[in-house]
C-alpha cells in the first residue's frame, strides 16, 4: 500500500517517529511531503531537523504562503502524487485549511483514499471560502483522526457523519524522553516548554514563582511574542537572576533539558477562541519522570 503523508509537523525530528512507525508496517510504502521550513508567527523559522531515515522517503516540497496557517499550499503536490500514485493520502491539516482542500481534490483526481487530522476542539463557524472547503473535505474524506474527544464533537456538530477516531497523533519517543540523574544539592528546577504567547499563561507562572525564587529557579524553554513582557515582569519582581530564558531548542535538546527539571508547568488559559488541545509536553515530561502541573 502506497501512502503519502502531507505534514509540516514532520520538520520536527521527534514527530518523524510517527513516520518510522507507519513505514515499519510490511505493507506500507511511505512518502512524507514536508516544506523545507515553516515561518513561525514570532518571525522565527523552523527548518527540517536532520535525521537518518531507512524505511521511508522525505519529499521536500516548496510551499506557497509559508507561515500562513489557513491558506498555505504546495505548488508541486500534483506532480508528487502523479509520481507516487498513492493508495492513501494522509493530510495532517485541519479541514478548513487550503492545503487540506488542495490535497483532498488531488487525491480524488488520482483515485486515492484520503483522510485528514483535526485538533479543533472549539466550535467555530468560518466565512467562505473556508466554510466551503471544510464541507468539501467532510464529504470526501474516508476517515478523520481527531486529537481529542472534543474535536469529534465539533465534527459531528458541523455535520460530519463518517468514521472518526480519537488519536493524538504524536506520542512520546521513550528512547529519547527518559529520566536522567539530577545533581545532589541543586535548587528546585521548575520549567515551562512551549510557545511564549498570552494564552499559554506563562505570566501567571512567573508571578507564582516569585515568592519561592530564593530556593528555586525557573527555566523557560521557547520563543514567542510575549518574551519581552515576561523578561520585564521578572525584572519588576526582582527575580530576573532566577528566571532563565533558554530560547528555542531542537527537539532532541528539549528532551535533555526537560529531564533536568523537577516540575514542568503548563499554565494554559482558556480563551474565547482557543483552549489547550492536548499539551504534549506534559506526557513528554511524565516519560522523563518529571512531576507535571497543567491546566
Amino acid at each position: 500500500m502506497r501512502v503519502v503523508l502531507i505534514s509540516k509537523a514532520m520538520l520536527n525530528a521527534t514527530a518523524q517517529k510517527k513516520a518510522d512507525l507507519l513505514a515499519a508496517r510490511p505493507d506500507v510504502e511511505l512518502t512524507v511531503v514536508s516544506p523545507p521550513f515553516w515561518r513561525a508567527d514570532d518571525g522565527g523559522t523552523q527548518r527540517i531537523e536532520p535525521v537518518e531515515r531507512h524505511n521511508w522517503t522525505m519529499a521536500v516540497a516548496p510551499m506557497w504562503l509559508n507561515g500562513h496557517f489557513h491558506v498555505h499550499a504546495y505548488p508541486t503536490l500534483a506532480s508528487i502524487l502523479r509520481e507516487r500514485m498513492p493508495d492513501v493520502v494522509h493530510i495532517d491539516e485541519e479541514p478548513f485549511n487550503l492545503a487540506t482542500y488542495q490535497a483532498m481534490r488531488l487525491a480524488q483526481r488520482n483515485g486515492a483514499r484520503a483522510l485528514f487530522t483535526t485538533w479543533q476542539n472549539l466550535y467555530r463557524q468560518y466565512p467562505p471560502p473556508f466554510a466551503w472547503m471544510e464541507q468539501y473535505n467532510y464529504r470526501h474524506t474516508r476517515y478523520v483522526l481527531a486529537a481529542n474527544a472534543d474535536a469529534v464533537g465539533v465534527l459531528r456538530r458541523k455535520g460530519y457523519a463518517g468514521p472518526a477516531a480519537v488519536f493524538p497523533q504524536f506520542g512520546v519517543d521513550t528512547e529519547l524522553f527518559v529520566p536522567r540523574p539530577h545533581p545532589a544539592g541543586a535548587p528546585l528546577r521548575i520549567g515551562y516548554v512551549g510557545r511564549l504567547r498570552p494564552e499559554k499563561g506563562v505570566e501567571l507562572l512567573v508571578r507564582a514563582f516569585a515568592p519561592m525564587a530564593a530556593r528555586a529557579e525557573l527555566i523557560i524553554l521557547g520563543r514567542g511574542p510575549t518574551e519581552p513582557e515576561l523578561r520585564a515582569l521578572a525584572q519588576r519582581l526582582n527575580i530576573a537572576g532566577r528566571v532563565h530564558f533558554m530560547g528555542g531548542l531542537e527537539s532532541g535538546q528539549v528532551a535533555t533539558s526537560m529531564a533536568s527539571l523537577d516540575i514542568l508547568v503548563l499554565p494554559s488559559l482558556t480563551q474565547s477562541n482557543w483552549t489547550e488541545q492536548f499539551g504534549r509536553v506534559l506526557v513528554e515530561a511524565m516519560a522523563c519522570a518529571v512531576a507535571v502541573v497543567g491546566s
